[in-house]
Formats: structure tokens, C-alpha cells, sequence
């Protein structure tokens, strides 16, 4: 007999943007929490955003006790436009903004995801300034809000140009970022054989649509 397993924690993400589709999220988080739904401590939930600052602010009202986990990837604004189009709507300095709008008022830490691509933003000198903007525009401002950066590999998918960092690159990142305070997991490599990882299937998709 197989074992059964309990789910225990959430992570809404995807291809979509969760808080473009805010009431939908909202409720959604109501069933998993709620004692007549999953029951799951709205702790054990996580929302990923690349960033939608009005969103932000309105969830931060909410006083939710989720994790709140933004799609950092840069450090500058002109890199982060480079890597993601959101970036041409929304400023860095006021995507972090809202992060530190977000701790004050729910407590909650938030957790940066950082792609690294290989010869784009997986130098030293790139974690250094990452971790020079962190602590000086979120814990300058908050002594107590935990940072922590989750370092996530990217995924080959083909005709985008960007390659995997390597394991050295990897390694030298992470230990950069400690070295200036600020937590930092490398995420697990899962899925990429497949092409079932994280930007693997969409792509996939398009491929047979044309």
C-alpha cells in the first residue's frame, strides 16, 4: 500500500501572476487555512510575485501571516528590466518599498528568488551589490526584518540564451552574500530532465502551438 502523505505547505506561483488575480488568491488562501478546507496555518503558505506594487500594499492591509517570496533576479533596475518586462512598469526601489511595507505590517519575513544565469548576474561583484541594496534599503530601514535569498539555478530552455551558472559560480555567489549578512539557499535542482522545471513547460507549449 502506498503511503499516504499530508500536504503541510503551499507555494502559489506559477507562469501566472497570483496577485494580477487578487480576489481569486484571497479566497483561495481562505480554503487552504480555513478549518472546513485544508486547515493548512497560513504560515506554511507562500505567494510569489515578480512585483506588482499596488498588490503588495493591498495584501500587506490584509495582515495575512503568509510569506510573501518576490522575484528579484537583479540587483540594479536597468539589469532587472533587461531580465524581466514587469521591471518596465515597476521600480526596484519601489518593489522593496512595498517588501518593507510588507514586514512592518504583518511581521512576516519576505524571501528573494534569485535566478542565476550564467554571465548575466552570477558574478561576485553582482551578489555584493545585491546584498549592498538589501540591507541598505530593507534592513537600514528595519533592523529586524530577516532577509534571506533563495539562489535558483536557471533552467535550459531553448532559444532564450541564457545558460546555467556553474556550481563554482554558484557556491562563490552564495558565500558573497553571506559574507555581507544575508541569508542565502541554493534551491534543488528538480525537474530539468524532463523539461518539467520552471519555465521548461510553457515554452514546451508554444513550440506546439506554432
Amino acid at each position: 500500500k502506498e503511503e499516504e502523505k499530508t500536504v503541510t505547505h503551499i507555494v502559489i506561483m506559477g507562469t501566472g501572476e497570483p496577485l494580477d488575480n487578487y480576489d481569486a488568491l484571497l479566497r483561495f488562501i481562505e480554503l487552504l487555512t480555513c478549518e472546513g478546507g485544508l486547515h493548512i496555518s497560513q504560515r506554511n503558505v507562500t505567494v510569489s510575485t515578480c512585483g506588482i506594487v499596488p498588490a503588495m500594499r493591498k495584501l500587506a492591509d490584509e495582515k495575512l501571516q503568509i510569506t510573501l517570496a518576490l522575484s528579484l533576479h537583479a540587483s540594479s533596475q536597468e539589469k532587472r528590466k533587461s531580465l524581466m518586462p514587469v521591471a518596465n512598469k515597476y521600480e526596484l526601489p519601489d518593489v522593496l518599498e512595498a517588501c518593507d511595507v510588507y514586514f512592518e505590517k504583518t511581521g512576516r519575513r519576505i524571501s528573494f528568488e534569485y535566478t542565476l544565469i550564467r554571465g548575466k548576474n552570477d558574478s561576485v561583484a553582482a551578489a555584493e551589490q545585491l546584498a549592498n541594496v538589501l540591507n541598505s534599503r530593507l534592513r537600514s530601514r528595519n533592523d529586524t526584518m530577516p532577509i534571506h535569498v533563495n539562489l535558483i539555478p536557471v533552467n535550459p530552455v531553448e532559444q532564450t540564451g541564457f545558460d546555467r551558472s556553474d556550481n563554482k559560480a554558484v557556491k562563490a555567489f552564495a558565500a558573497a552574500l553571506e559574507k555581507k549578512g544575508v541569508r542565502a539557499t541554493v534551491r534543488r535542482k528538480l525537474g530539468a530532465d524532463i523539461n518539467a522545471a520552471c519555465g521548461q513547460l510553457r515554452r514546451a507549449e508554444q513550440k506546439k502551438q506554432s
